[in-house]
């Protein structure tokens, strides 16, 4: 599908949740804004510490794992690509293929305000694989920098 006049540029958490299966403790963004469809997109977490990763992601020392940043920017990706494909409620899956040149830079941690900035690289509209060149900021310094792989899928009709 291709936008329309009614395509929209943000997404809340409640399109987010119509578009991701993701829930908590798993669902690691709190909004997207920036939508151009098929292009690009920011995310927004917002980081505290009563999320479940910080009891042991250190005591006394918490910090957000790199492999959840990752993650966030990832459901990033899927939501920009569901909002330009129209696909609000079709049960979207997500599934990493591959992560490059994945470098982290900055801790983060609980009160920081997460930007992610997600590109596409490869991908079109109905397509199935996209790729994506992503960066994490933190107050403008980056914490997280990766391209990953995406296969973007529904769930076959009549399963």
């Amino acid at each position: 599908m291709s936008r329309t006049a009614d395509t929209p540029t943000t997404a809340d958490i409640e399109l987010i949740q119509r578009i991701l299966p993701h829930r908590y403790p798993f669902l690691l963004i709190d909004k997207v804004r920036d939508i151009v469809p098929f292009k690009s997109a920011v995310g927004i977490k917002n980081v505290t510490y009563n999320e479940p990763h910080f009891q042991g992601h250190f005591p006394g020392v918490p910090i957000m794992p790199g492999v959840t940043i990752v993650e966030a920017m990832a459901q990033t990706a899927a939501v920009m690509v569901g909002v330009s494909s129209n696909l609000a409620d079709e049960d979207l899956l997500v599934y990493f293929m591959g992560i490059d040149k994945c470098k982290f830079r900055r801790k983060v941690g609980p009160g920081d305000v997460l930007e992610l900035a997600i590109d596409v690289t490869r991908g079109k509209p109905g397509g199935k694989v996209w790729k994506f060149a992503a960066r994490a900021t933190v107050e403008g310094d980056v914490a997280a920098e990766c391209e990953f792989t995406a296969m973007m899928d529904l769930p076959a009709e009549g399963a």
